[in-house]
């Protein structure tokens, strides 16, 4: 009996354990379930409960690595640190990326020591991989990422809900951002990722009312292409009444993203599920990509949806940014064929035509990922990326362009525009001033939050004296130049100072120029924080040496012309001093005695300028101030020929437009022999489309045919006529207008098609 009992314990042991396992097994299938559909909230639940129990080695290491990835969707970074410990610990040799994920995690809790090991566990297990040299050498001295720190103030947005907000961008005095905050009406749809409301375009019309609302909250995260939750603190800050939904027309059941405005602010393009005409389609792996549509404002509503060519149903293009002039677009894609996760591509645009995008290249694409990006009026660009060394998640860089490369590298712009956390889409001036930055930073309500951030004055002063006397000298003029190029033109006051706010991370220089004197310099760095200096000095002797004070404008509307690289040559002993002019096309250099100069102006897509300067008499007078202005013709400028008029009907040219053509044209072709230029004439209103055009060709074909007969050579002109397409006033069709009127309408341009 006893011997009956206790085979009879065995088995009912054996049924319990069996009946657990079944148990435990049926779970971690039904997590592997819900973490393939990327429903991360209801994996982790259920991967948590699976692991609580006792599993098989195999099952706990695939739940370890499968939970410890949901946390890190989610941006959960705590508990990500928590299970990828216990994951590396019990399971040394699991895949590298796992390392990898760990060390992302330890930063993103600003545990920088422990990060950099791992990052450098990671470095030896994958070689090719960047990240890891670049992360443990960095994270050697985390101090760099905190230089700027005190430079800037950053505000909570009272604009912000409990929801993710994210992504600003200007739009007619305001803001037009991203949120997943409720949506109205009595179904609400949740994204299954992180159970949130999907996201549409919101509107803040005003600025300013942000400016005087906002708070003191710091915040939480876009994760890959898509908005993620992560845990907060729920804040009390009041949100703005005058949020407003930007459009009902674009705003549909699925994900509206990020967004960018044409210039005048009545086209965009904008980032969207892949959802068309009711109809949302999926790739071959069962999910629904993002796309970039563009969109027309017609009458007050935004209209004409239409898809970018060169989007896919198998991968996501999203968070467009376009230059200054419109002819290029920047945007994020996780096409095949980049070199992380997701790239940053560039595509052309031209007159409603897409080109064929490109990849940055690795000055800027990591193994990572790299988005948001954002082009500054100066055509320069930032973007967020984990790839490149930074804080911790997504950091805000910044890359200077030329020809569509970072030709300088990448810069992280540091706290506290940086933090640990996820930090991106940031819009701001050409200076950096101010502006507006999401991030899932620590205190947020629940998710991505909007922040505004302003420099703070770091003053500085420079102080001129008269080297001999050692008094203060008033009325010197004083060129700041940072970093190679030339900025502010300020004025020493009656003690002699000057007074400016410095830029971190750049080298300065200031030249003191006054009438009467040498012009005399001083360096300055800020590069390093133990420079803590709060003025400088400069001394001036008097002497005999020239001052050239000159300024670059552009040929067609006498605007100062930034960023032209001017040179200085002196003829007789052919040295050369050059800067590069700022904002307001400024520049100054000393000039030689007894020596002819050559100065010459240089800039991408402007035709080259150059100018002979005399000799200057030497001798012991003072020095006296030399004014030069420079002109520059650029690639598009359009110029009207004053006298290019035509009689009623006729396209002869006349004795007035021949002295035109004779005093400016040709002279400016011979001046510039690589210089392309169209003909453009045009029509008053009177007849018939049909005839007018003809009337115009034919205009600009006497205008040709006029400059090759002086030698110019046909390879460099084009003609085309407009007709009456391009009034110059009202006097179209049915508009009545005297006969003055309407020879300023008949009337001819040149435009420039290409310079060198």
């Amino acid at each position: 009996m006893k011997r009956y009992f206790q085979i009879n314990f065995f088995l009912v042991l054996m049924l319990v354990f069996a009946c657990n396992s079944v148990q435990a097994q049926s779970k971690l299938k039904a997590a592997n379930r819900q973490f393939e559909n990327l429903t991360y909230l209801d994996a982790i639940r259920l991967y948590e409960e699976y692991l609580r129990e006792k599993t098989d080695p195999v099952g706990r290491m695939e739940a370890l690595k499968k939970l410890a990835y949901s946390y890190r969707k989610m941006q959960d970074t705590r508990n990500a640190e928590r299970i990828y410990a216990d994951l590396l610990r019990d399971y040394p040799d699991v895949e590298s990326e796992n390392y990898l994920y760990y060390a992302q995690a330890l930063a993103g809790n600003q545990k920088y020591r422990e990060s950099q090991k791992y990052y450098s566990i990671y470095g030896e297990k994958q070689g090719s991989d960047l990240r890891g040299k670049r992360f443990t050498v960095s994270y050697m001295d985390v101090n760099r990422f905190y230089r700027d720190s005190s430079s800037y103030k950053v505000d909570y947005l009272s604009i912000n809900s409990r929801q993710a907000d994210f992504s600003p961008m200007y739009y007619k005095g305001g803001l037009v951002f991203c949120s997943a905050r409720d949506e109205t009406g009595a179904v609400k749809r949740v994204f299954g990722w992180n159970q949130t409301p999907f996201l549409d375009l919101f509107f803040v019309a005003d600025t300013s009312e942000l400016r005087r609302n906002s708070g003191a909250g710091i915040a939480t995260a876009v994760g890959g292409l898509s908005a993620s939750n992560s845990d907060a603190v729920v804040s009390n800050e009041p949100t703005l009444s005058k949020v407003e939904t930007f459009s009902r027309t674009l705003n549909t059941k699925y994900h509206e993203g990020p967004m960018v405005f044409f210039k005048g602010e009545e086209k965009m393009v904008f980032t969207r599920n892949n959802y068309s005409k009711g109809k949302a389609r999926e790739a071959k792996d069962g999910t629904n990509k993002l796309k970039l549509f563009t969109a027309d404002l017609v009458k007050g509503t935004w209209n004409n949806i239409k898809e970018v060519p060169f989007n896919s149903n198998e991968y996501s293009n999203g968070h467009p940014a376009l230059t200054p002039d419109n002819t290029k677009m920047y945007y994020v894609s996780d096409m095949p064929g980049g070199y992380g996760g997701t790239d940053i591509y560039v595509v052309e645009y031209n007159n409603g035509s897409w080109g064929s995008p490109v990849n940055l290249g690795k000055e800027v694409n990591t193994e990572g990922n790299e988005m948001f990006p954002y082009i500054d009026e100066m055509g320069n660009l930032y973007f967020s990326s984990d790839g490149h060394e930074g804080l911790g998640g997504l950091d805000v860089f910044f890359a200077e362009m030329k020809e569509g490369v970072a030709y300088k590298g990448v810069q992280n712009l540091g706290a506290p525009i940086n933090s640990e956390k996820d930090d991106f889409g940031l819009i701001t001036d050409a200076r950096r001033s101010s502006g507006y930055f999401s991030s899932n930073r620590k205190r947020g309500v629940s998710d991505d939050n909007i922040y505004s951030f302003r420099r703070m004055c770091k003053e500085f002063t420079v102080i001129v004296y008269d080297a001999t006397t050692k008094t203060p000298l008033e009325n010197v003029d004083i060129r700041t130049i940072i970093n190679g190029e030339n900025r502010d033109l300020r004025v020493t006051q009656l003690d002699g100072t000057s007074k400016l706010c410095l830029e971190s991370n750049s080298e300065y220089e200031f030249k003191a120029i006054k009438e009467g004197y040498q012009m005399n310099s001083v360096v300055f760095s800020t590069k390093s924080n133990s420079n803590q200096k709060t003025q400088i000095a400069l001394y001036l002797e008097k002497g005999s040496n020239s001052l050239l004070r000159g300024v670059v404008k552009s040929e067609v509307n006498q605007k100062p012309i930034p960023g032209v690289q001017v040179t200085l040559q002196n003829e007789k002993d052919k040295t050369q001093q050059t800067v590069v002019t700022g904002t307001d096309g400024g520049y100054e250099f000393e000039v030689k005695p007894g020596a002819d100069h050559k100065i010459v102006a240089q800039k991408d897509r402007f035709a080259t300028n150059t100018e002979t300067i005399g000799k200057v008499k030497g001798g012991k007078s003072p020095a006296t101030i030399i004014e030069n202005v420079q002109g520059m013709y650029g690639e598009g400028d359009i110029f009207k020929l004053k006298n290019i008029y035509y009689d009623l009907d006729k396209y002869f040219i006349r004795p007035d437009a021949a002295r035109e053509l004779e005093a400016k044209v040709i002279p400016l072709l011979r001046k510039y022999p690589d210089m392309k230029i169209e003909i453009r004439s045009h029509t008053d209103a009177r007849s018939d489309d049909t005839y007018n055009m003809q009337l115009s060709a034919n205009r600009a074909r006497a205008v040709i045919d006029y400059l090759l007969q002086r030698g110019i050579d046909s390879s460099r002109l084009v003609s085309n006529g407009y007709g009456e397409s391009e009034p110059t006033n009202e006097c179209v069709d049915g508009v009545q207008c005297n006969e003055k009127q309407h020879q300023e309408n008949r009337r001819t341009e040149f435009r420039i098609l290409a310079v060198k």
